[in-house]
């Protein structure tokens, strides 16, 4: 699981059955100052997540399987929930 800033979103005109009735968003990974982030990735949303919002997001195939509740479908990344806010203690 990650911490991630949804920074977008996907239009498509075929999208693959697996998705369908689901966005696509595309996620900034959020880390400390001293880290590097990674690169933005997209992400299947299962919480009506909009642009802006942190979101926590399952970045494992299985466990994204899991959450959709299809051993078959074809997706690595779900966003599984909005985070309200983040405090970090020193």
């Amino acid at each position: 699981m990650i911490l991630a800033k949804v920074v977008g979103t996907v239009v498509t005109t075929i999208s693959h059955r697996d998705f369908k009735n689901r966005r696509l968003l595309v996620v900034q990974p959020l880390g400390l100052e001293a880290e590097q982030p990674d690169q933005d990735f997209i992400a299947l949303d299962s919480t009506q997540a909009g642009i802006g919002d942190t979101v926590l997001v399952n970045r494992e195939g299985s466990g994204a399987r899991q959450v959709l509740n299809n051993p078959e479908a074809c997706v690595i990344s779900v966003i599984v929930g909005i985070v309200d806010s983040v405090y970090l203690e020193d």
